[in-house]
This record gives C-alpha cells, sequence and structure tokens, in this order.
C-alpha cells in the first residue's frame, strides 16, 4: 500500500477518490484551500471509510508549503485541484491559466525535486475538438472552445513532455466525461457553489425546491430528441478508476493517456425522464437557447481503459440519478455549513 497525496481531495470527484483509496488500504493526504468545498467533507470521509486522512489547508501554488508535504513520506500524487468552471474561465482567462497551469507546474517541480515521479492528473472530455466522431478515443482530433479545456490540453502537453525528459516518470492523464451521483450513503455528493453549471444537480436543486425549473438549453440538435447527448459517468466509478491509475502507476513507468466514461449516451431529455421514474419526482423545465460550444452528442470509447487499467463502469444511469437524490434530500442545502467553513482561494 502506498501513501498519496490528493490535491483538491475536498472537492466532488477527490472526496470520493480519497474515501476509494482509504478503502483500499492506501494512506492519503488532502491538500486542499477549502475555496470550493467545506471542512465538513473530511469528516464525512473518515466516517465513511473508517479511516482520517490527514489534512493541509492550503494552495497548490504555495512551493514551500507543497515541499513540506512531499517530504511526508508521499508515494504518489493525484491532482485534482483546478479552477473548472467553463463560463468563468471565458470570463476570466488570466486568472485561470495562472491557477490552472502554475498549481502544476509547483507540484511538480517539487516532486521532481523530491524524487516522487507517480502521477495522475484529472484531465478532461473536453480537450477533444467538437464535434467529434462517436464513441470518443484517446487518438480523436483535439481542440478547445474555452480557457479552461486549454489549461487541461497545455497540462497534458506539459506532463507527456516531462514524462519523455525523463523516462523514470509514471503518469496518467485521465479524461473522463460527465461526472454525476454521490456516495450511496449521502454522506458526500456534489455541492455547487452558486448556480450550478451541469445537468444533474440542476435538476436534483428543482426537485428538493431550490429552483423553480430547468433550462434545456436547446432542443433543435440533430439528436432523436433535439437535446444534447452526453456520457455520464457515476463518481463511483471515476473514483475507482483513480485507484486502478495509482495501482498502475506504482508498477509502470511512462505516460498512458485514458478516457474514462461508460461508452454509452443519454439525451438530456432522457435524464429528466429517467429521474422522474426512478424516484417519483416530476421536473418541471423550460426550453431555451443553446449554449455555445455544445457539441449535439459526446460519449467516450472506454475500452483503453479495460485494457490498461482493468477497469470498466458499473454504474448506470438508474443509479447514478437515485445517488445524487440520495444526497440532495439528505442535504438539501450542500454541506450547510457557516461561511468560516468555505475559505476564499488568493487568485
Amino acid at each position: 500500500m502506498a501513501k498519496i497525496l490528493v490535491t483538491g481531495g475536498a472537492g466532488f470527484i477527490g472526496s470520493h477518490t480519497c474515501v476509494e483509496l482509504l478503502g483500499h488500504g492506501h494512506d492519503v493526504v488532502i491538500l486542499d484551500h477549502l475555496g470550493n468545498s467545506s471542512r465538513v467533507v473530511l469528516d464525512r470521509i473518515s466516517e465513511i471509510a473508517g479511516k482520517k486522512p490527514d489534512f493541509v489547508l492550503g494552495d497548490v501554488r504555495d512551493r514551500d508549503l507543497v515541499r513540506d508535504t512531499l517530504a511526508a513520506g508521499i508515494d504518489a500524487v493525484i491532482h485534482f485541484a483546478g479552477w473548472k468552471a467553463v463560463g468563468e474561465s471565458v470570463e476570466q482567462p488570466l486568472r485561470y491559466y495562472t491557477n490552472n497551469l502554475d498549481s502544476t507546474l509547483v507540484l511538480c517541480g517539487e516532486m521532481e525535486r523530491a524524487g516522487i515521479r507517480r502521477l495522475v492528473f484529472s484531465s478532461s472530455a473536453t480537450v477533444y475538438r467538437s464535434p467529434a466522431e462517436v464513441p470518443v478515443g484517446e487518438g480523436a482530433p483535439l481542440w478547445c472552445d474555452s480557457p479552461y479545456g486549454w489549461t487541461k490540453f497545455m497540462n497534458e502537453r506539459i506532463l507527456s513532455d516531462l514524462a519523455v525528459s525523463e523516462p523514470s516518470w509514471s503518469i496518467l492523464l485521465l479524461r473522463y466525461f460527465n461526472p454525476v451521483g454521490a456516495h450511496p450513503s449521502g454522506r458526500i455528493g456534489e455541492d455547487p457553489a452558486g448556480i450550478p453549471n451541469n445537468l444533474v444537480p440542476y435538476i436534483t436543486q428543482v426537485a428538493v425546491g431550490r429552483r423553480e425549473f430547468l433550462t434545456v438549453n436547446g432542443n433543435d440538435y440533430p439528436t432523436p430528441d433535439g437535446t444534447c447527448i452526453r456520457d455520464y459517468i457515476h463518481v463511483q466509478d471515476l473514483a475507482s478508476g483513480h485507484v486502478a491509475a495509482i495501482d498502475y502507476c506504482l508498477k509502470h513507468q511512462g505516460v498512458e493517456t485514458v478516457n474514462l466514461g461508460t461508452g454509452t449516451g443519454s439525451s438530456v431529455m432522457e435524464m429528466i425522464q429517467a429521474f422522474e421514474q426512478v424516484n417519483g419526482i416530476r421536473i418541471p423545465f423550460r426550453i431555451g437557447p443553446r449554449r455555445p460550444g455544445d457539441a449535439p452528442m459526446s460519449f467516450a470509447d472506454p475500452s483503453r481503459a479495460a485494457a490498461v487499467l482493468g477497469w470498466r463502469a458499473r454504474y448506470g444511469i438508474r443509479d447514478m440519478l437515485r445517488d445524487a437524490w440520495h444526497w440532495q434530500q439528505a442535504n438539501p442545502t450542500g454541506y450547510q455549513q457557516p461561511d468560516i467553513d468555505r475559505v476564499p482561494s488568493a487568485d
């Protein structure tokens, strides 16, 4: 078993991954500034896993802090930390480029100094050119429609060049599609600040009464029901994918790029209807205009994940929507903590 540093480990995907790592016997150190998460997450990770992760409060761009954290016997790193709102990145590109690139550069520089060369990077399907032929394989053409996407693209380039320059590095670039759901316990889940950017948390907030209705962004796409089709993947499957990636990193060298997705697409209308059927709740919605840059259809070819990592998604849409609603019912306003538990980060 290994000691894993998880940057951004108190976030949505990070927290579920920490639970999985602890359940597989790894020791976990979380480095997070809590700008988009809550201290309560740390206690709930411990509650679910029966084991407490170590926690370091701070920014991954703080070189001295990262150096000290890596000195605590770290074997490998999972790098989640970074800003992730597409629309916000268009409005504030310099903030996104500074934060998302500097954090990786500082982290890798200090890993190199410490002789730690095993890294799993949280990338995204946003690096694929839109529209792309489906299913989307790792060899599909790359192009980004937002500064957020370009930060993922550039980070992948940085890490690939690093692996070429020093063959002892082991780096996994995980491109995942649309994470949804929550831990089946209902204790940890997705708690977006402000108006949700993604479909499922918007649906659950409508269901719980926090939003009046859902806006469907366009119903005139060339798809069977006119709404966009996406590859929704349960966050539990994503978490197990990161554990598989760490296990691979500990045994191999070089750089690998792997999609994490189900290989199946579901439309916006199918997701609304499935939520209503699974949970017995009507979701009022209105049709709005298309969002710029939205592709009609995108879902993964996950075969490489099976071949390289021995990983396959296990959960279906009904599981995702049941668990997402369980989380929202149990936590109608998210983690329900005072503002002191959301620490603003330095830009």
